[in-house]
């Protein structure tokens, strides 16, 4: 399972970065996609770990940020995640 990096990690590996794009999501979808996190944990008796596995390229070009920097787009870009993208990590 991956690791989360604080800024300071990044930034030691990886260099200042370009942009921040920040994920987020209602309340409601994170109680959702809580729940069904949770139930990979119940079945599995607790050996078992949902997570949400992300793996995505999506493209912003000029025209997107201009668009967007003039309010005719609410954000940048949009990821959507789907239930076959919630996996499972044996917990050792």
């Amino acid at each position: 399972m991956s690791e989360r990096m604080n800024l300071q990690d990044v930034l030691r590996e990886y260099g200042v970065p370009l942009a921040t794009l920040n994920v987020t999501a209602s309340h409601d979808d994170c109680l959702r996609l809580r729940e069904r996190l949770m139930a990979v944990r119940s079945v599995s008796q607790g050996k078992d770990q949902g997570y949400l596995e992300v793996a995505c390229t999506f493209y912003i070009d000029v025209h997107d940020i201009d668009r967007y920097l003039s309010g005719e787009l609410p954000n940048l870009s949009e990821i959507y995640t789907f239930p076959e993208d919630v996996k499972t990590h044996t917990e050792e």
